[in-house]
């Protein structure tokens, strides 16, 4: 189960709820006795003292807080230490440490604090799950994590029997994990009961028919007002009960949450750069003697829409270091093209200042920016960014990792520019923030590097991706993640049909003999009369849909909680009895002829 909302929202503090380790102000939680509840959090300790094992084994809480004092050893009691330990069972404990360490490619003793990124999440969450949970709570689990990780992160959880509920704003992890949509809007939530592609389609619905909603309950609040501003009539005792319907009216106006407007910013285009932008010949670099980039070459031009594409620590920052000349290569040579003006963002956030105000890291002196040509007061602009009024004396050290992201991009766009450098610009935002910048990029006249884990930002965004291949080899592929994917996919099917290339030959013989008997054969009468009854099936299904989805769009409907599920389970029914219907359909048909 997915949780979505907005940065901000909620979503974390909710799942430290549904933890135990905050405390709601009013309603109950209901828990199964017994429960095992592990929760995964978005911020990864960078320091902490021990090694894997210890780290791991503090997921089993008691068990394993003694077997990490055993092993460390130097405990004056030792005879007590073991007493303990047979009295909470630790030794039986020590299996699933190691089996959970191998399945996690972890070494038990490796100090925590050596490890990458990565491998820390790789750590913490196998901590997460050592205990065996019944209920296993992930706080934005795939940021920072490569697509490697990602990728056998998604087939670790499909396998744990636990049930799942996960914050994450990585659209192909969600759809591939997410059976069920829990949204966290203007602080209520909504069950949408169905996976991701299905909910976008009925929130649609939901905010097309919450719009029209709230334009009918305006104009009658406006028709009353007029009435009651025509005096005498409205005090009659006879009009008391209008009048008190219409003082509800304004408090329920008054109340009513409006939907967030939406962010809405551009990048400040430079003067036209000229057709090439950047020439990289015979590109080298080192790390101590571990090949980086190895005699790599590229010419970039004006429009390309390049993403980078490796595992965390293939090199990837580097090579952007290399591009701006913040690091020199061992040998080759980078070529920066005419009128060339660079806007490079920052993964790790170090161009803001975190003691300093949300107002002042973009504007330090004044309260003017002028963006595009045109002049716009401080506030205005950072609500183009999501930041409302009440935010911009906050110091950057008290926002979320969403915000920061949101700012840095803000400071960002306040300079001109026509080559866009993002190392990993994603990570913490939400979904519609995310597919702005995604927009954004696609329609900017320049040319964007970018560093990115998220698969779906790179199929929309990237027109050719520079993947790292290994021992310094990068090479690159026309298209984004998926176009990467399928070239790779197909160079393994075929080396492996060059192996079994007499097998393959008699399986196509084999395949063409079958096509040409289905080809041959008749509609029986049955199919016949099924062919011409299934346009009428398809056209009732279709409208039974149509009916089902005004039925979620209706915000009434969700004052029900039963209701959503009775209705979202039709509808579900719905849909795939109209897909099976198209299908067999496009097979009879086929069939005759």
């Amino acid at each position: 189960m997915s949780l979505l909302g907005r940065n901000g929202a909620g979503k974390s503090t909710l799942l430290k709820i549904m933890k135990g380790s905050v405390q709601h102000d009013t309603g109950t939680i209901d828990r199964e006795k017994g429960i095992k509840i592990s929760y995964f959090s978005q911020e990864i300790p960078g320091s902490n003292p021990g090694s894997v094992f210890d780290t791991v084994a503090e997921g089993l809480g008691k068990q394993g807080e003694l077997l990490s004092r055993y092993f460390r050893g130097g405990d004056d009691d030792h005879e007590k230490l073991h007493g303990e330990m047979e009295t909470h069972q630790a030794w039986t404990a020590l299996d699933e440490v190691r089996k959970i360490c191998s399945l996690f490619h972890l070494e038990p003793e490796a100090p925590y604090d050596t490890l990458s990124g990565g491998r820390k999440r790789r750590a913490l969450l196998a901590s997460a799950l050592v205990s065996r949970p019944d209920l296993l709570l992930l706080d934005e689990p795939t940021n920072h994590l490569d697509i490697e990780t990602i990728l056998w992160m998604e087939e670790l959880l499909l396998k744990s029997p636990a049930s799942l509920v996960f914050v994450t704003h990585d659209r192909a992890f969600m759809k591939r994990l997410a059976t069920r949509i829990i949204e966290l809007d203007r602080g209520r939530l909504f069950d949408w009961a169905c996976p991701y592609d299905i909910f976008l389609e009925r929130k649609q619905a939901y905010l097309d028919a919450e719009e029209k909603k709230w334009e009918k309950f305006d104009k009658k609040l406006e028709e009353e007002e007029t009435w009651l501003r025509r005096g005498v009539k409205a005090r009659r005792t006879r009009n008391e009960g209008r009048v008190k319907a219409l003082m509800k009216m304004r408090e329920e106006r008054a109340e009513r949450i409006d939907r967030l407007g939406t962010a809405g910013f551009r990048v400040e285009e430079g003067n036209r750069s000229g057709r090439m932008v950047m020439e990289i010949k015979k590109l080298t670099f080192f790390y101590d003697t571990r090949p980086v980039i190895s005699d790599f070459s590229l010419t970039v031009s004006r429009g390309d829409k390049i993403g980078i594409i490796g595992p965390n620590g293939c090199g990837k920052t580097t090579l952007v270091n290399l591009l701006t000349g913040g690091l020199s290569p061992v040998s080759g040579t980078v070529r920066t093209g005419a009128g060339v003006e660079i806007l490079y963002y920052d993964q790790m956030r170090e161009q803001l200042a975190p003691d300093q105000s949300v107002w002042k890291n973009v504007l330090p002196n004044g309260d003017k920016v002028t963006v595009n040509g045109r002049t716009r007061h401080i506030t205005a602009y950072l609500e183009d960014f999501l930041f409302s009024p009440d935010r911009l004396d906050t110091p950057v050290a008290h926002l979320s990792g969403g915000e920061k992201n949101r700012l840095l991009l803000a400071r960002l766009f306040t300079r001109s520019g026509n080559l866009l450098i993002l190392d990993e610009p994603t990570n913490d935002l939400d979904m519609e923030t995310l597919e702005l910048l995604e927009s954004l990029l696609v329609e900017f006249e320049g040319t964007v590097i970018l560093i990115s884990h998220d698969r779906a930002f790179l199929n929309d965004v990237a027109t050719s991706c520079l993947v790292f291949e290994g021992d310094g080899v990068i090479s690159e592929y026309a298209g984004g993640y998926d176009d990467w994917l399928s070239v790779k996919e197909r160079k393994t099917a075929e080396t492996q049909s060059g192996r079994s290339g007499e097998r393959s030959g008699r399986d196509s013989y084999l395949e063409q003999k079958k096509s040409r008997k289905e080809q041959e054969r008749k509609l029986s009468f049955k199919e016949k009369r099924e062919l011409e009854d299934l346009p009428g099936v398809i056209e009732s299904l279709e409208i039974c849909k149509e009916s089902l989805l005004e039925k979620l769009s209706d915000p009434e409907v969700y004052k029900d909680g039963e209701a959503v599920q009775t209705v979202s389970a039709e509808l579900e029914k719905t849909e795939n009895d109209l897909k099976k219907a198209y299908l067999r359909w496009e097979e009879l048909e086929a069939l005759s002829g």
